[in-house]
């Protein structure tokens, strides 16, 4: 039997649907206008503001080698990255799925020798395999943020939060709130307490979903204890209070009082901050390895950023917070695109010029087809103009 194009299946006959050019791969997709010249002048504010801080921009690659993407911090971004054959050396590369360890990388190779503190900036897009959030649906994303690297002190914290505030109030971004969080704090104290090793993780899933109950039942001697840190949780000051009060082994004392000194260091500089405090909090990249932030805005659901401690490829301490664009930018009003003026043909053009100068965007009139006569007017309308432009003069279109 002869069969037509198509897929044989169980019970008949399928084709394929046509192939629309329109079709992108799952999560992807085309940013047009106004989104796009949004995200762009938002990015631009942003980069200005990291600037104005003394953090100097780098651009690293899309993709990088896995074996050098994937050491050190990157190693926990295994399970978030794409991987392809180089054509070339036949060796696999990555797309990179965060910043942040590249910065890690150039920190301690091309950058080893500058002086410390060292302040970087940067931003552009990664690929993720899924989304971090069940919020989110892109597998492509845009990054933007900066790292403190060098100082291991809880003013290098502050400073992170302190500029990613002031970022923010630049865009206009309503409602802002700081989450502090020690992610080595509870694993520290399970582990200093006598916790079991087999007992540790459900004790963990509990503490996760602040269930006091399952607490209680799982922490034995230490079900106290873990019930006021769940307890603490919240405004910065209460929290801090709270802890303050709780009985705690020395090493696991001394990692929380790490957490309570940045909470300090950022109200010394930024009294007015919405900054809140989670104890138990652990999650996060894996790369972590001290004070954590997450950055939320009232009403909102998705993280706008997040960041904390973590060290760079050759053990250097370093911090930084980085921000989701794509998620910053539904935030606040689209980019207004320029008034335009229209140029009829001979136009001055250095008139022009000063108009563009002072903000406006020019188009310029192209000759109508063969045989055809161009209604100037008409055309400027069409086109969404403000004004027209006649040799020196331009005339406001009523």
């Amino acid at each position: 039997m002869t069969c037509a194009a198509g897929n044989a299946i169980a019970g008949g006959m399928t084709e394929d649907p046509p192939f629309s050019p329109a079709l992108l791969p799952a999560g992807f997709v085309d940013l047009l206008t106004p989104d796009a010249r949004t995200e762009a002048e938002g990015v631009t504010t942003l980069m200005g503001v990291f600037a104005s801080h003394g953090y100097n921009r780098v651009r690293p690659p899309l993709m990088e080698f896995e074996e050098t993407l994937l050491a050190g911090s990157g190693a926990a971004l295994a399970e978030q990255s794409f991987r392809v054959m180089d054509p070339d050396s036949r060796r696999m590369m990555v797309l990179r799925p965060d910043i942040t360890p590249q910065i890690a990388r150039m920190a301690a190779t091309r950058l080893s020798g500058l002086p410390r503190p060292l302040r970087l900036s940067y931003a552009g897009p990664c690929v993720v395999v899924m989304p971090a959030a069940a919020e989110e649906s892109g597998r492509q994303i845009m990054q933007a943020g900066i790292e403190l690297i060098g100082p291991d002190v809880p003013e290098a914290d502050a400073e992170v939060v302190t500029v990613a505030a002031q970022a923010l109030e630049r865009l206009g971004v309503p409602g802002v709130s700081f989450d502090l969080t020690m992610p080595p704090f509870v694993p520290a104290l399970l582990e200093e307490a006598g916790i079991a090793p087999s007992a540790r993780q459900a004790l963990l899933r509990a503490l996760d979903r602040k269930d006091a109950a399952a607490v209680a039942e799982l922490g034995g001697a230490l079900s106290e204890t873990l019930i006021a840190l769940l307890r603490a949780a919240g405004p910065a000051a209460q929290a801090v209070s709270l802890l303050n009060q709780i009985t705690l082994p020395p090493k696991a004392r001394a990692i929380l009082q790490r957490l309570i000194d940045a909470v300090e260091a950022v109200h010394a500089q930024r009294p007015d901050l919405r900054l809140t405090v989670d104890p138990v909090e652990f999650r996060g990249w894996k790369y972590h390895t001290g004070v954590c932030v997450t950055v939320f805005a009232v009403g909102r659901a998705e993280e706008l950023g997040r960041g904390g401690r973590y060290l760079c490829n050759d053990n250097e301490p370093a911090c930084g917070l980085t921000f989701r664009p794509d998620v910053l930018f539904r935030m606040i009003p689209a980019a207004q695109p320029l008034p335009c003026v229209y140029l009829m043909p001979g136009a001055d053009s250095a008139t022009a010029a000063s108009l563009r100068a002072k903000g406006y965007a020019t188009l310029a009139a192209l000759p109508a087809a063969s045989g055809q006569h161009t209604d100037h007017s008409a055309e400027a309308v069409r086109l969404g103009c403000s004004h027209v432009l006649a040799g020196a003069t331009c005339t406001e279109l009523a």
